[in-house]
């Protein structure tokens, strides 16, 4: 234990530890999206007094089961392929039976968290707080792409990461529990208040519900005073993005554009300088 306290070998853990992370992040941003419609359609078959899949045994399909296989084969890929990064390296990003090509993003998230949990080891140190963030960190990334693929926000992480914020502000691990709860509050307030305005306003449904719950997760971790620089961050970038993909007709203007990876990044900001941006966004108002 006392060897973890050194900044440098907790850094260096944690970035393997990032690596393994990744390639299970792939696993959950590609499944759990599936296991939802899944259980949408089980429920709706249920309302309607009928047996999910027609009556027939429907195969199990979770984070573990079945085992990940290539998607232009069918292929099933063993450990030895499934290393992070190094596997891609080593295959040249193509499948070893039938040479299909495995997409460049897999092992990008990989290296993302890698790099990530590496700096929130860094920055935090060994601790209650470090180990926290790097859940929060490992959340983000996992909704962001999610969002990104789908346009949902999870409950099964959001919900969950709220839980653990407050829990984690009994001891005021990064913020008072009052700021906390006031947070997570505010949060989820906030952007129902701004859903509701635009509905009314306009007809159309401006955002999701899962973007109020991140919102108040975040809130919940790092307390009340973050929302407005969270929210001016998210909407400046999400804005910036938006108007160059629409510019660049890469994106009609009807398209919606996912919230989440721009709540999600400025969510990272706080999380890292909270304390130091809101001051210089207060220093200039």
């Amino acid at each position: 234990m006392d060897i973890l306290q050194d900044n440098l070998v907790f850094s260096a853990l944690c970035t393997l530890l990032g690596l393994f992370m990744g390639s299970f992040l792939n696993v959950v941003i590609h499944r759990l999206p599936i296991m939802m419609e899944q259980e949408w359609q089980a429920e709706a078959a249920a309302l309607r007094g009928e047996e999910p899949g027609n009556g027939g045994a429907q195969p199990r399909f979770n984070l573990a089961t079945p085992r990940s296989r290539c998607p232009h084969c069918g292929h099933l890929i063993s450990a030895l392929e499934n290393i992070p990064v190094v596997s891609y390296l080593l295959l040249r990003g193509r499948c070893r039976h039938c040479n299909g090509r495995i997409s460049v993003r897999y092992p990008l998230i990989e290296v993302l968290c890698a790099g990530l949990s590496w700096f929130t080891a860094h920055h935090f140190g060994f601790g209650l707080a470090g180990w926290g963030a790097l859940v929060l960190v490992w959340a983000l990334i996992a909704l962001c792409f999610i969002d990104l693929d789908t346009q949902l926000l999870p409950d099964s992480i959001t919900l969950p990461l709220l839980w653990l914020g407050l829990l984690l502000n009994l001891s005021d691990t990064y913020t008072d529990i009052s700021s906390a709860v006031i947070g997570a509050s505010a949060g989820y307030l906030i952007l129902w208040s701004v859903y509701w305005l635009f509905k009314l306003t306009t007809g159309k449904e401006g955002m999701g519900y899962g973007d109020f719950k991140l919102l108040a997760a975040l809130g919940a971790w790092l307390g009340w005073q973050i929302l407005p620089l969270t929210i001016l961050l998210s909407s400046v970038v999400g804005a910036a993005v938006g108007v160059a993909l629409i510019i660049l007709r890469r994106h009609g203007r009807e398209v919606p554009i996912p919230f989440g990876p721009y709540l999600a990044a400025a969510g990272l900001l706080a999380l890292y300088w909270g304390g130091p941006l809101t001051q210089a966004y207060l220093g200039m108002l």
